[in-house]
């Protein structure tokens, strides 16, 4: 904001100001050494003036010799009536005896015949020196005063004793009328010296602060981001070439600031699209920048992050200081789950921000993260251990079995054939778990084969069904394909069916499908009661096709719905086994239906059975389109 500059606080001012002062400043001295002088010129012309030629003295002191009085008072006053002295001054004539015998004052002639009260006039009648100096009255104001002694011969024939003196006084009221009238003079010369130095100094002032005012103002559009405009130069002077730096310095500014903002955009976009959270501090810690991944891992918005120091922002205060982060600056890996189930944990790297000369001037982190691959190694871990132990339960039965048949059980008749029953179901439960397996590495890698082709999924579902059907009418007695993808007890069920009359034409691989279907339905006979309804619906949307089975089994949990199509998965671990299960099946079917670019969910409520939905990506084919033949 540019501030209103007062006229005191100008420059314009200050500059008028202090010429106009230095110019009065030389005047007053100049005029009060030329007054000085002039002065003591008019002083010492003066006092020259004031004097008794000698030869009037001469007549003075025989006057003052004479032995009658009368007669030479009258020749005394007559004569100091005739000295050329100037009209102002008063002449006093005073004997040995510091009678005063003539006075040249007409106002004053009653003084003729009494002493003189002048303490100088009895000094000079002592010693005989003349005295010359200045006094002052309240009336007269400044007067010289001159008394001259006067010598003469006396009855003792000795010509050098002192017969008396002159008391001069002459008033200086003209000597200073005089000055006073040229300290006038020059008082009105000072006045009109001042007003034109003032005139004068604005326009030098002038002169020197507009240029100075333009590159101010180009600096306060500088300051705004303005940088188009251009100083005016008037010369080729000092402000002249400060005038060219400051347009070259526009110039240079504009391009550094634009490179700059370049920069700075680059950085912002790199730091918007990272797939990183990246967080920079000062050097005390404090957060000064953040980009938006970072925000979005740590939950918070940008301006209640900004400021705060960063052992806060990743909770990280208790454990760490900044000092350990600066000298170690070690990975650490921040596990900031919540109570919600929301999963999220980071890797925090840790970097310096330091300059040329090795100062310290902040910390960069990256927040990476891992919660993927914390996951996926967890998994992997669980997976190992769960594969693991489901192996180990069917090898550690079929060795026992296998331990006692080789102690002579195989030539028990009775016991033989039993223990060897449980040797080979045990034998085919591994091999469909890895069969399992295997399918699930081939999904997983991608190399699986899926061979897509368009059926009609009406026909196709109701196909599956009548599979199941059949088992019913033959009291559970599976041969063939049947018998290979059932493995439960013999129990009743019904299948009831609810499936639209329209024709459904939807792009999958049957086989797979096949095994996803017969994957659910098997669960649904396994944890079904006996003498349950087993409900299959099939229904389209506008884009979908949703096919769901519907069971009224003991149903799942809340808690570990959202881990049922978990591998390996089991919500009652040990009736699953019993049943002869693997925990893939519902793994498989969800790789399965997503190959096929649909998607496989559950609802179910505990107690009141469960329910599998699939739904697959369907677009209605028209009468007359493609399938029309010629």
């Amino acid at each position: 904001m540019n501030k209103k500059i007062r006229l005191f606080q100008s420059i314009h001012f200050k500059i008028a100001i202090v010429f106009m002062l230095l110019l009065l400043v030389t005047v007053e001295v100049i005029g009060a050494l030329f007054v000085k002088s002039l002065e003591q010129q008019n002083i010492e012309t003066f006092k020259t003036s004031i004097n008794v030629d000698p030869y009037i003295q001469d007549i003075l002191a025989q006057d003052l010799i004479s032995t009658d009085t009368e007669s030479a008072n009258k020749n005394i006053k007559a004569t100091i009536s005739q000295a050329e002295i100037s009209n102002s001054a008063q002449i006093q004539v005073v004997d040995a005896k510091g009678t005063i015998r003539g006075n040249s004052n007409l106002n004053e002639q009653g003084t003729v015949g009494q002493k003189s009260p002048s303490a100088n006039l009895k000094t000079v009648l002592y010693n005989g020196q003349s005295y010359e100096g200045f006094e002052y009255g309240d009336r007269t104001g400044s007067a010289y005063t001159k008394i001259i002694p006067l010598k003469g011969q006396t009855n003792n024939g000795d010509n050098t004793s002192i017969v008396g003196a002159v008391y001069i006084s002459a008033s200086m009221a003209s000597v200073y009328d005089n000055l006073n009238k040229i300290t006038g003079i020059f008082f009105i010369a000072s006045v009109v010296a001042g007003v034109l130095s003032m005139a004068i100094s604005i326009v030098i002032s002038r002169a020197i602060t507009r240029p100075i005012d333009e590159m101010k103002k180009q600096a306060i559009r500088m300051a705004r981001g303005d940088y188009s405009g251009q100083v005016r130069i008037y010369g080729q002077d000092e402000l002249g070439q400060l005038a060219v730096a400051v347009n070259n310095l526009s110039v240079r500014v504009e391009e550094a600031q634009e490179a700059s903002e370049a920069e700075r955009r680059r950085l912002d976009s790199v730091l918007s699209h990272m797939t990183d959270g990246v967080i920079a501090t000062d050097r005390r810690g404090n957060v000064i920048i953040i980009n938006e991944t970072a925000l979005d891992f740590l939950n918070i918005r940008n301006e209640d992050a900004i400021g705060v120091s960063l052992l806060k922002l990743l909770k990280i205060d208790k454990d760490y200081s900044l000092r350990d982060l600066l000298e170690t600056q070690q990975e650490m890996v921040l596990d900031l789950s919540d109570q919600d189930g929301h999963e999220l944990i980071l890797r925090a790297d840790f970097s310096l921000i330091q300059r040329e000369t090795g100062f310290i001037s902040g910390l960069v982190t990256v927040l990476h993260d891992v919660t993927e691959q914390q996951k996926n190694e967890r998994e992997r871990r669980e997976f190992v251990s769960n594969v693991s132990h489901e192996l180990r339960t069917p090898l550690t039965s079929m060795r026992s079995y296998i331990e006692a048949l080789n102690d002579g059980a195989w030539q028990d008749p009775e016991v033989a054939p039993s223990f060897l029953k449980v040797t080979q179901e045990e034998t085919d439960r591994m091999i469909r778990m890895i069969n399992d397996l295997l399918s699930l590495s081939r999904l997983d890698s991608g190399t699986s084969k899926i061979d897509m082709e368009y059926i009609n999924l009406n026909e196709f579902f109701n196909y599956i069904l009548d599979r199941f059907d059949m088992m019913i009418k033959t009291d559970n007695e599976h041969t063939g394909e049947a018998a290979s993808v059932l493995d439960h007890s013999k129990k009743q069920y019904t299948i009831k069916r609810e499936i639209t009359k329209r024709d459904l034409w939807v792009e999958i691989d049957p086989d797979k499908f096949m095994q996803v279907v017969d994957n659910i339905l098997n669960n649904a006979i396994k944890y079904s009661p006996d003498g349950g309804t087993i409900t299959a619906r099939l229904l389209d949307t506008h884009n979908h096709v949703i096919l769901s089975i519907s069971d009224q089994g003991l149903g799942i949990p809340r808690k570990d719905l959202a881990n049922i199509f978990d591998r390996f998965y089991r919500v009652d671990k040990a009736r699953s086994r019993k049943q002869g299960g693997t925990g893939l099946g519902l793994a498989i079917s969800k790789e399965v239906v997503e190959a096929l670019h649909g998607r496989i969910w559950v609802d179910s409520q505990e107690g009141h059975g469960s329910t599998f939905y699939i739904s697959l990506p369907y677009e209605p084919i028209e009468d007359g389109g493609d399938w029309d033949e010629s």
